[in-house]
């Protein structure tokens, strides 16, 4: 049993026997620990605890419109996610300060034959802290298992944008779309003071249900699902703001929901590729980050 291993997630039971390999955790438990502060006229990087195999190498400055805001990228030195591996992942941000979390490239979660594979984040963040985390997308590849548990807890003055996006498969394979086995994704909002405020959960087993049906997929491939926890007059303004509709371009539709308890908002979106649909998260989240920062995003991947 490892830390991670406490998931209330029922339809894991059927992947519960050990790897021939390596049992679970065994030089797979990778272990995150990031503290943030507002130090003088910016954000530092005041704590880094890392365990292979997850990696944080330091903290970057390259926004020229936001030169205060440290960007730190997630690596993952296997180069993927294996059968076992059991990942814990925790970021605080202090008063005032604010981060930028993302990962260097996409989670690819290989084919797997016992077990699976389990990711559980936690995020706090203190008054009027402002946290971004957008991580590249999930990939997962036939047989894979994949279940990430997040617990956000997020003070009445503060905001936080996390998101994440689901591949349907490697796409360029034969027979790899929508043919993993589990992936299963679950948020939990809160206030400091323990008061749960919402769930969001995302469960989606290929072989128990068809995806190209109405009302799972239907023709579309890629999903994210991004959670903006932040105060009322902020969800009102991005909410008036952000890419709504069936077509906010090249394929993809996406749509706003109210989070409960005026937590914030709930933004999916729907697309026929991965990046057709994180230029639709990206166009969310600038209008976000202009809303809390007062400026917009960097112009997404501008070395391509």
């Amino acid at each position: 049993m490892t830390d991670v291993d406490v998931l209330p997630v029922r339809e894991l039971r059927a992947f519960d026997q050990q790897p021939p390999q390596m049992p679970v955790g065994v030089g797979k438990q990778g272990k995150l620990r990031l503290d943030f502060e507002r130090r003088g006229d910016r954000t530092s990087l005041v704590r880094l605890f890392r365990q292979a195999p997850l990696l944080v190498q330091q903290a970057l400055y390259y926004d020229d419109r936001l030169p205060s805001m440290p960007y730190v990228s997630i690596i993952t030195i296997s180069g993927c996610v294996i059968q076992g591996d059991r990942y814990d992942v925790r970021v605080r941000v202090g008063p005032d300060a604010q981060a930028h979390v993302t990962s260097q490239a996409a989670t690819k979660v290989h084919e797997m034959d016992a077990n699976y594979a389990a990711q559980v984040q936690r995020f706090v963040l203190e008054p009027r802290a402002y946290l971004e985390v957008l991580p590249r997308q999930i990939i997962p590849h036939r047989h894979a298992r994949f279940v990430s548990t997040t617990t956000a807890t997020v003070h009445p003055t503060a905001t936080l944008l996390y998101g994440e996006t689901l591949a349907p498969g490697r796409k360029h394979h034969d027979d790899e779309v929508f043919a993993y086995d589990l992936y299963a994704a679950e948020v939990r909002g809160e206030r400091p003071d323990g008061r749960r405020l919402f769930t969001e959960r995302v469960l989606v087993e290929p072989d128990r249900m068809a995806s190209r049906v109405a009302g799972v997929m239907g023709p579309y491939d890629a999903v994210a699902t991004v959670v903006l926890m932040t105060p009322a007059v902020v969800a009102d303004e991005v909410a008036a703001r952000a890419p709504l509709g069936l077509d906010v371009g090249d394929g993809c539709a996406a749509g706003t929901s109210r989070l409960p308890h005026d937590a914030g908002l709930l933004f999916k979106v729907v697309g026929p590729d991965v990046a057709p649909v994180r230029a639709v998260v990206h166009r969310f989240a600038d209008v976000v980050r202009e809303a809390v920062c007062g400026v917009p995003l960097p112009e997404a991947e501008p070395w391509r």
